[in-house]
């Protein structure tokens, strides 16, 4: 099928510099958990895009040297020498074998940069802590720091043309220097660098000429916070702002660089980087408009782009002339082939769930998708988002109990896989599973797009069968004639409000007053009194929003949490402000670093963690929201009837939350693995995975060489 011709727009090529774009489409830097020292895992994430029809793929941000270092906030690349050269040039080969330009982010954090491995003291324009970082206090950079800096800036520009770079991009955002030195935030230097804009502005464009005159053949742009947006969520008068000097920058720098690539964000990067919960898609158009008022050069949008329709009217209204792409390329990285070939409805939709964030916040951690279960398993355990490869056992018949997002995920893999026929049963006459209530929450719509894409593939699928209505039981599941059964029942809320703080149920549980999420958001039951206590020990998204939602109600809603702070994963998918925000503004009263010590009627007895007071807190219904208890009962008879019977059914498995209730990313990684696997010799056991690590030179090694230690080489296996 041939694109849609309101999308033809997308598909010209564009100038950047000395470079040409084949389309418009641009992945944005983004972290993956690589860096450069995952050479393999690096290349194979970006090639995948590229493969799916980007025309530009940039690294995550890349250090220019050792005190530019972020660790142990998360993993980023490094450009410090020959070596990050080496690695890095796999990506580069890679990219460009599918026609696309490859991009790098040059970073210095300055005053952020923990340099946590190299320990070098970290260096800043004023000796002033990092807002981000309060125990990272700088050394003030004198002229030749800032001759030196510059000197950095040109090395690493000129290896990231040896590694075979098409773009390079200077991070000029709330976490690098470029940018610290253009805010009077952190600015209070009386020199040449100081006080008025220009000379605020003087380094960057001292950094942005010198590269230009060192590396004239790459196309050099700036990813550039045009406004630091107002308290609380930046730095305001101290900042800058897009109608004012963010818009005189990129009057003072057009003509100087190839692209920009426009953001926002200062104290809060989640107001860029925004959750779907507060922001819709394309939420930066009013500043990248601005941007393009004055810029002559091509100006990047960020914004969860992920319609076609959308990307193509914002190309045409002049509001950008590149569609940028992080978190929507991570969920699907072939979002513009099937686009080109007239597939939109395919498309895997990024849900705005920030969990890919989340892992980076989390420090060391490989890139998780609730979507896209591959994003960052294509090199170590070789799996393709769009292709599969046919099982070895695919004449057989296998059914999936249970239609919920593992159940899915998992149905439709075995389909890709070839085998004969798959049959999806669930006891409910639709797909979803707890889905359907979960995306009713506030402002959990387009998690709904977690079901939406695997219908529309299960639809296409001929040897996928949806089975409604089918409440099975263990010797139906044994008895259907199938040679593999999945059970993918699920899980549900703990009633008696068993958690990890007191390893038991908390007394008083079965008073009657206790409701469970599934009560609320399935039951309808919400009537049980005015004043509610919602009791989180999770530490995610249910608490907080059940407590939002039962304040939209009409109820006196308490959170209560044993935790530090309210739902502090949160802090790592960048939702915790606005949600700390909409919680107040409902008038719910935030508890946190005291237990539930036991439930009485009409109230309940709560002990400060640190202190051991105690106190009485009214609550004529609790909501726990504590952990969840897997819905395994199913496999566990039908695993001891097989046992018993010696059944034909060839094999038996549990996957998602009905194994280890999780994060719903988790839980589709683990039904998708499952299929991947399913041909193996024993699926339930994960097939090894390759690991990029150092290994030891055992006959050069030597203990405190005068020279310092010896290279050591790298080897994956």
């Amino acid at each position: 099928m041939a694109r849609n011709p309101r999308h033809d727009i997308l598909f010209e090529p564009v100038v950047v510099g000395p470079k040409v774009a084949k389309n418009r489409f641009w992945q944005v830097p983004q972290c993956n958990g690589s860096g450069s020292e995952k050479p393999g895992m690096q290349a194979a994430h970006r090639e995948v895009k590229a493969d799916g029809g980007w025309a530009v793929i940039f690294t995550e941000s890349c250090a220019i040297t050792p005190d530019a270092d972020q660790m142990p906030a998360g993993v980023t690349a490094r450009i410090w020498d020959d070596d990050d050269v080496h690695n890095l040039s796999l990506m580069t080969a890679r990219v460009h074998e599918y026609g696309a330009l490859a991009g790098i982010e040059l970073k210095h954090g300055g005053s952020l940069a923990q340099n946590a491995e190299s320990r070098y003291p970290a260096r800043g324009i004023s000796q002033v802590q990092n807002d981000l970082r309060p125990m990272s206090t700088p050394h003030e950079m004198s002229l030749e720091d800032i001759a030196q800096l510059r000197r950095d800036y040109v090395a690493a520009a000129e290896r990231s043309r040896r590694a075979g770079f098409d773009l390079i991009s200077i991070y000029a955002g709330v976490a690098a220097l470029p940018a610290y030195f253009l805010y009077p935030f952190y600015n209070k230097r009386t020199d040449i660098y100081g006080g008025s804009f220009e000379n605020r502005l003087r380094l960057m464009r001292e950094i942005v000429e010198d590269i230009k005159a060192a590396v004239p053949d790459v196309g050099l742009g700036l990813r550039f916070a045009i406004d630091t947006l107002d308290a609380p969520y930046g730095y305001g008068d101290k900042g800058i702002r897009a109608d004012g000097e963010g818009i005189k920058v990129i009057e003072a720098l057009d003509e100087k660089v190839d692209f920009w690539d426009i953001n926002v964000g200062s104290v809060n990067w989640g107001e860029d980087a925004a959750a779907s919960r507060f922001k819709e898609t394309n939420h930066e158009a009013q500043y990248t408009r601005i941007a393009k008022t004055v810029a002559t050069k091509p100006v990047v949008n960020v914004g969860r782009f992920t319609d076609p329709d959308v990307m193509s009217e914002a190309i045409r209204s002049g509001q950008c002339d590149f569609i940028g792409g992080a978190r929507p390329a991570i969920a699907d990285p072939f979002i513009p082939v099937k686009i080109e070939e007239g597939r939109p409805d395919e498309i895997r939709e990024c849900i705005g769930c920030n969990v890919c964030i989340s892992r980076w916040e989390s420090g060391p951690a490989p890139i998780w998708c609730t979507q896209n279960a591959t994003a960052g398993e294509e090199y170590r355990r070789g799996w393709h988002p769009e292709r599969f490869i046919t099982a070895r056992n695919s004449d057989s018949l296998v059914l999936v109990v249970g239609a919920g997002p593992a159940g899915m995920e998992c149905a439709t893999v075995l389909a890709k896989r070839g085998y004969s026929g798959v049959h999806l049963v669930d006891g409910s006459d639709k797909l979803g599973g707890h889905l359907n209530w979960v995306k009713q929450l506030p402002g959990l719509g387009q998690w709904g797009r977690v079901t939406d894409y695997r219908h529309v593939q299960i639809d296409k699928l001929d040897n996928l069968e949806f089975v409604p209505n089918l409440e099975m039981t263990a010797e139906q599941a044994l008895e259907y004639g199938a040679d593999y059964v999945v059970f993918a029942t699920g899980s549900t809320w703990s009633r008696d409000g068993l958690n990890g703080v007191t390893q038991e149920p908390i007394p008083g549980w079965d008073l009657g007053t206790v409701l469970t999420p599934e009560d609320i958001m399935v039951g309808g039951i919400t009537s049980a009194g005015e004043d509610v206590v919602v009791y989180d020990t999770d530490g995610y998204f249910m608490g907080v929003s059940i407590a939002e939602f039962l304040a939209l109600q009409g109820k006196k809603v308490t959170y209560l949490t044993p935790l530090d702070t309210m739902a502090p994963y949160m802090r790592k998918t960048l939702e915790e402000q606005r949600m700390h925000q909409r919680l107040q503004s409902l008038g719910v009263r935030i508890v946190t670093q005291t237990a539930l010590d036991r439930i009485d009627e009409g109230h309940v007895a709560v002990r400060n963690t640190w202190t051991g007071v105690q106190e009485q807190l009214a609550a004529a219904a609790v909501v726990p929201v504590t952990q969840r208890v897997s819905s395994d009962a199913l496999y566990r008879q039908a695993e001891q009837l097989h046992a018993a019977e010696f059944s034909e059914v060839k094999g038996l498995y549990l996957v998602g939350d009905a194994y280890a209730p999780g994060m719903l990313a988790q839980t589709i990684f683990q039904a998708h693995r499952l299929a991947r696997e399913f041909d193996t010799d024993n699926p339930a056991v994960p097939l090894p995975y390759i690991r990029e690590r150092q290994l030891a030179d055992h006959a050069n090694y030597r203990f405190a060489q005068p020279l310092g230690m010896p290279r050591v080489v790298t080897h994956s296996g």
